[in-house]
């Protein structure tokens, strides 16, 4: 819920700060990819009755950045300390499943980005590729970066040579969809 009304008070302030409403995005590393991807999945319009006028304004981003996230809560290559941190020692069955983004996808899910490395230990790389395949299949936007060495937590990784890539392949993404100026426009 604090993600999804960070979006909305952006969204609704958007004129106030001078920014595009609909040029609005959510990066996650890691577990904050579980919250990135949480709220590309689990989103609304909005409530129009709402008596806070933040509260009128949708949720959905227009773009999401997952950086090796933790996406899976119930398969085999789930980040088992990020469930339990997240939803305790017994959770709800339908929790996890819910909570479980690639099995929430939809055709309405934003367009995303996608980075993780196969020699990750910690967070298994089938996390972005099933929710990479599930987008896919609803046919949203999307692209996906596997490398193959590098270990997990490397952030912007600008001095990581196997890996250093991924911000410039990023940005470049976001120009192709237009959230971002072209190169030498800025």
């Amino acid at each position: 819920t604090d993600a999804q009304r960070a979006i909305r008070l952006v969204r609704a302030r958007a004129a106030e700060w001078n920014i595009d409403p609909a040029k609005i995005g959510v990066i996650g590393f890691s577990a904050g990819g579980h919250l990135a991807s949480t709220a590309a999945t689990h989103f609304d319009e909005g409530d129009a009755a709402a008596a806070d006028p933040v509260d009128r304004v949708g949720c959905r981003p227009d773009f999401a950045i997952l950086c090796y996230p933790v996406i899976s809560f119930d398969e085999p290559w789930t980040h088992r300390g990020s469930q339990h941190n997240l939803l305790g020692e017994a959770p709800d069955p339908e929790l996890v499943r819910k909570l479980s983004n690639e099995k929430s996808v939809t055709e309405r899910n934003p367009p995303t980005f996608l980075w993780h490395t196969t020699e990750d230990s910690v967070v298994p790389v089938e996390n972005p590729i099933e929710f990479y395949l599930a987008l896919k299949r609803h046919a949203v936007p999307c692209e996906l970066l596997i490398f193959e060495r590098g270990r997990h937590g490397l952030g912007l990784a600008r001095d990581i040579p196997s890996v250093s890539s991924w911000p410039d392949r990023c940005l470049d993404w976001m120009r192709i969809h237009d959230w971002l100026p072209a190169t030498g426009d800025q």
